[in-house]
This record gives structure tokens, C-alpha cells and sequence, in this order.
């Protein structure tokens, strides 16, 4: 297949259609694309309707993850694969990626208020591990503070993967995101079925009521590496 016929008239369409047509050189659906970006599918599929925009974050995680030009991504300009680049690649049916392994975030998971999702589609890995345990389909991220010592310690990084609010599994650790910060805790059942209760391991820490519709997002912390570094 030669790089005129990958065109597609590019100028002609927009980038959703540009990026639907590599979807299709790929044979990747609509899911393995969220899967390979590590992106909420229904966000995905907000931007491929245009409910949510292509953010620079997106589009340089689609030039990595997919080889692809920038140029002719965002504008059409030029074709979408290099010269160079070897023809059977096009054919890859699973994501190269995934054989890196899980990816690192350098990434305090309890600073800020912006959202995981962003974060992860502005920041890069700092690099990739393959462990036991530790499913290719997480991230992981650093946590600060004492407040799930010692389960989590200060400095110890979690494997953690976003999941529906409807089912919370009780007893569970969570990444909990609010309007205004993130937190890691235990959730556990409330009294009132719109509340949840924030629990810390450290009992120097008060337990938090907090309204189920204040909740953005939830992130099940699947893996905890907790370790030394000696020096």
C-alpha cells in the first residue's frame, strides 16, 4: 500500500474522519483504540462525536501510540505515515504498546485538582514495568502523606484503573476525585445511600462523609508497591 492511497483526501476531512480511517488500517475498534490511548472508552467516544474536543494532550498521545504524522493528523498536511515506516506495521491487529508493559507516571496522585484522565493524556510514562500482579491495563502513580500508612507508604506507588461509581466495591481502596482534590481512601458504606464514607489506615486521620454526586471519578487501587531506597 503505497502513502498516496493512505491519503484519503485528507484536506477534505476532519480529524476524526483521519483518525477513524487509521482505526480502520489497524482493524482497531472503538474499544481497542481507548484500551491501546489507556483512555475511558466513553470519553473515546465522546470525541469521536465531538461532544468532547481533540485536545494537544490527545493528539500527541495518538502520534506516539500510533505512529502517526502530526501534520497529517491535525491538518491533513503531508501523509500519515513516514517512508520509512515498514508497510506490515499498518497490519498489527493488538497494540505494540501493551507489550511494554504498565506504564509509570511521575504523578502525585494526591497534588492538584486536575483530572487523572488529563493528566494522562498530557504527561508521558517515565518508563514501563512488567510485574506479577500489576495488570498492563493500569497506571501507576506515586502517593504522598501518611494517611494509608502503613498499607500505602508515603512515597509508595499504586496500579490504579478508573471504574464505574454505580459499583463500588466496600472496604476497597480507591483514588477518590473531587472538584477541588484528590485523595486515596477506603470507601466504605454510608448510612445515607447518596453518601459514602472516606476512610484513612492512619487513625490520626478523621473519617470523611462526602455526597456520591460530588464524586467525579473513581480509580480502584489495584497494586500497592510499597519499598526502600537505600542509598
Amino acid at each position: 500500500m503505497d502513502d498516496e492511497s493512505l491519503t484519503v483526501t485528507a484536506s477534505e476531512t476532519t480529524i476524526t474522519d483521519r483518525l477513524r480511517h487509521i482505526m480502520n488500517l489497524r482493524h482497531l475498534t472503538q474499544r481497542g483504540l481507548a484500551r491501546l490511548l489507556r483512555l475511558d472508552p466513553s470519553n473515546l467516544s465522546k470525541v469521536l462525536t465531538g461532544k468532547l474536543p481533540f485536545t494537544e494532550g490527545l493528539i500527541n498521545r495518538l502520534v506516539v501510540d500510533l505512529g502517526v504524522s502530526k501534520p497529517w493528523l491535525k491538518e491533513g498536511i503531508g501523509v500519515p505515515f513516514e517512508k520509512t515506516m515498514p508497510p506490515r506495521e499498518l497490519d498489527v491487529v493488538e497494540p505494540v504498546v501493551a507489550a511494554k508493559g504498565t506504564p509509570v507516571y511521575d504523578i502525585d496522585v494526591t497534588a492538584g485538582c486536575r483530572s487523572l484522565e488529563t493528566l494522562f493524556g498530557e504527561v508521558r510514562p517515565v518508563g514501563y514495568v512488567e510485574l506479577p500482579g500489576v495488570a498492563l491495563d493500569s497506571s501507576l502513580v506515586q502517593v504522598r502523606g501518611d494517611s494509608m500508612s502503613p498499607t500505602i507508604a508515603n512515597g509508595g506507588y499504586v496500579a490504579v484503573r478508573r471504574v464505574s461509581g454505580k459499583n463500588i466495591f466496600w472496604g476497597q481502596i480507591y483514588v477518590v476525585e473531587l472538584e477541588e482534590f484528590r485523595m486515596v481512601k477506603y470507601l466504605r458504606r454510608h448510612p445515607e445511600s447518596d453518601k459514602v464514607i472516606l476512610h484513612s489506615e492512619n487513625p490520626s486521620y478523621d473519617d470523611m462523609d462526602v455526597s456520591r454526586s460530588d464524586i467525579i471519578s473513581l480509580y480502584l487501587v489495584e497494586t500497592i508497591l510499597n519499598f526502600d531506597l537505600r542509598v
